[in-house]
């Protein structure tokens, strides 16, 4: 009888270790796949490992589940001849898509659904990456010159298609088709689990903005300057039959920034689903909690390897985007999601320049929602509505805040610290 227990029990140990060896083998096998056939038959067994409770699969399944909703959005992008306008003015839309010589034509009601797809999948990714334990040991190593997305759809996953030459491209001045680093290696935990789950978050907080109205007429009248081969309804009129600026980004390019004026204007939406405007709050809400619980991880490790997103205890300038963080910094991101949390719950008000005694209440914008007009609300008439007494937030309160990210400004950290 004892014989046969300690040999139940060590099948136990040995089914266990066997079923984590699995895992790890997945695991780098998702992360290295020259296609994404293979990378898809990784993610699917690490979901299925995810469904019977493993963190590790939970976690990178989470994790592939973005990057599969951003890859697939940017197929989307590319099927119908995207042409990235590099700018910081429209952030959904810097994904460095390939060229496209035949794009398939698109019309608003296909433009939503690529949205609202992308909106689903980004859930479905949040959901899988808030299954994993809060005392998970999670430890990957990630190589993103040798990870990548593919954003043409042709199976493989070129070196111009990995994560660090998408993050070249899309950071200020940077340029598509530049040569990538041969290595950006980072080593992920339990903390940048957070991060991404929080960053799934902002991304749906803005598709969840857009499609809370009614904006076809903008979509008409203005975006054949992202897609200006797809057949829009004004591309003939507006759009040149010689383009040779393909890469500028609007501000260097006369037609698109002429167009890019016309969406400024254009933007004077209905509301067609107040629900999804009110979703735009609470994932903002949600982004700010787990920004907190990502900070709260970080500042409790112990170790210091190829940080993703250091605490002041890991010292060193980070490999992607030059920073070094200290304690004043992480201060500020403290201070800043405060100041963020109470505007989002209206417990303070927003300043705006056209009113004195008065403040903007953002709480009632969203979810008390009206026709949103983007030049009428920045001017006044259309911030009327949730103009209202109480204590607001100053710039002077602001400048606080944000000079405790010293001369680097908060803009970069706050990209970085999401």
């Amino acid at each position: 009888m004892r014989t046969g227990l300690l040999t139940f029990v060590m099948w136990l140990v040995w089914a266990g270790m066997a079923v984590a060896q699995t895992v790890d083998d997945d695991v780098r096998t998702y992360f290295a796949a020259a296609t994404i056939d293979e990378r898809a038959a990784a993610r699917d067994r690490l979901e299925s490992a995810a469904n019977e409770g493993n963190d590790l699969a939970a976690f990178v399944a989470g994790t592939a589940m973005f990057f599969d909703a951003v890859q697939g959005f940017g197929t989307e992008l590319a099927r119908h001849g995207f042409e990235s306008p590099s700018s910081f003015m429209v952030p959904l839309f810097r994904l460095p898509v390939p060229e496209n010589t035949a794009p398939e034509p698109l019309d608003y009601v296909k433009f939503r659904k690529i949205f609202e797809d992308f909106e689903a999948r980004l859930a479905a990714s949040s959901v899988r990456m808030g299954s994993v334990s809060e005392t998970a040991e999670i430890a990957i190593d990630v190589d993103f010159a040798n990870f990548g997305l593919d954003l043409n759809g042709d199976g493989a996953i070129s070196k111009q298609e990995s994560v660090a030459a998408i993050i070249q491209a899309i950071q200020p001045g940077g340029r598509r088709n530049s040569d990538p680093p041969d290595s950006m290696s980072f080593r992920f935990d339990r903390a940048d689990g957070y991060w991404l789950q929080g960053y799934a978050n902002f991304l749906m907080a803005a598709l969840d903005f857009w499609l809370a109205h009614d904006f076809e007429q903008a979509f008409n009248e203005s975006f054949h300057m992202f897609f200006p081969r797809a057949a829009l309804p004004l591309q003939d009129d507006l759009v040149p039959d010689f383009e040779d600026d393909r890469d500028a980004g609007i501000l260097l390019s006369e037609w698109k920034l002429i167009d890019f004026v016309s969406l400024i204007h254009l933007t004077n939406w209905e509301v067609a689903h107040p629900d999804r405007r009110a979703d735009t709050r609470r994932h903002l809400l949600q982004m700010i909690a787990l920004s907190r619980k990502n900070w709260q991880a970080i500042l409790a490790e112990t170790d210091n390897e190829r940080e993703w997103l250091p605490g002041p205890h890991q010292p060193g300038v980070n490999l992607l985007t030059g920073l070094e963080v200290g304690d004043a910094q992480v201060k500020g991101w403290h201070d800043a999601l405060q100041v963020a949390e109470d505007l989002l719950n209206g417990d303070k008000l927003l300043a705006h320049f056209r009113f004195f005694g008065k403040g903007f209440n953002i709480q009632r914008f969203f979810d008390e929602p009206q026709r949103f007009d983007f030049v009428m609300t920045l001017t006044g008439p259309g911030a009327v509505p949730y103009m209202e007494a109480g204590e607001i937030v100053s710039q002077r309160e602001w400048r606080e805040v944000t000079r405790q990210f010293g001369r680097g400004g908060f803009t970069p950290f706050a990209i970085w610290f999401n």
